[in-house]
């Protein structure tokens, strides 16, 4: 793990170094810079000092004060070609993930189709905000910042669900995510209300794995498949230290015969909505 963040503040001093050099050369204060960019001094030090990923906003902002090369707008203010600033940060944006989960995130958000198990939490294509931040800040070892930060990008990855065509969605998940209480109970009310209204949507199929299907295949392990517009699938798979994107077909054809498997077990669509809002009125009432 050591190695690991080592090798991202290496990676996130790459915009750091450009940053500090832009400012020094036009003779400028951390505070002097802030005030130009609309951020604070201090969120400007961070980044400089690469204790922070800079965001979308921030990077663009850079690159209208320092009037980098290649940044250019429309008449009407939106970006017509980014300038070095936003180039880095595109290129670091999936920093902050997991390094384990990176090599899955351009196949999460090409996807067609994806097909989800969760045995233990609420997956987070459909966590809430609070729900996210109470299983991350259980991360041994991270700060305040890097928790909001980790919060940001899992939240960022819920944009595929609002894309003019979403991918279909297949979701399983145990039972007993509904009753794990990782959070207050007011919040994991929402977070049920939340997945009842996401069960409504015609793209997204959310399926219960019942208590009753004992020790299924799914214990071992969490997981998701992706499907790419091609025809090409690559799988997730989940594990409690680290996780692995495969695309080898062995290891993916065992990983949908255990979807498969799984979705046999698993309560029909619009029972399992009937237990979630259930388990939401009753478990998770709020006084």
């Amino acid at each position: 793990m050591a190695a690991r963040r080592d090798k991202d503040k290496s990676e996130l001093s790459v915009f750091a170094e450009e940053l500090k050099a832009a400012r020094q050369q036009a003779g400028l204060s951390s505070d002097e810079l802030a005030a130009k960019l609309g951020y604070s001094a201090s969120m400007v030090r961070m980044i400089e000092a690469g204790h922070r990923a800079a965001q979308p906003d921030f990077a663009r902002q850079c690159d209208k004060a320092f009037r980098t090369a290649g940044y250019r707008e429309n008449d009407d203010g939106f970006v017509a070609a980014p300038g070095t600033f936003m180039r880095l940060e595109m290129r670091l944006r999936d920093l902050p993930f997991p390094a384990s989960y990176r090599p899955f995130v351009p196949h999460e958000k090409a996807a067609k189709v994806l097909r989800i198990f969760e045995h233990s939490l609420i997956t987070g294509l459909f966590q809430t905000q609070e729900y996210a931040r109470a299983v991350l800040a259980k991360r041994p070892r991270v700060t305040e910042d890097e928790i909001e930060g980790l919060v940001r990008l899992r939240l960022s990855r819920q944009d595929i669900l609002g894309q003019e065509e979403p991918p279909v969605i297949y979701a399983l998940m145990d039972e007993s995510v509904l009753f794990r209480q990782v959070a207050a109970a007011e919040v994991m009310r929402a977070q049920l209300d939340h997945l009842a209204d996401l069960a409504t949507r015609p793209s997204i199929s959310i399926q219960i794995v019942p208590y009753s299907a004992g020790g299924h295949i799914g214990l071992v392990g969490a997981f998701t498949i992706a499907d790419a517009p091609d025809g090409s699938i690559t799988v997730l798979l989940d594990h409690s230290a680290d996780g692995q994107t495969a695309e080898d077909m062995e290891r993916v054809s065992r990983v949908m015969a255990n979807f498969e498997a799984l979705r046999g077990e698993a309560l029909t669509v619009t029972a399992s909505r009937e237990l979630i809002v259930k388990v939401a009125n009753e478990k998770w009432k709020i006084s």
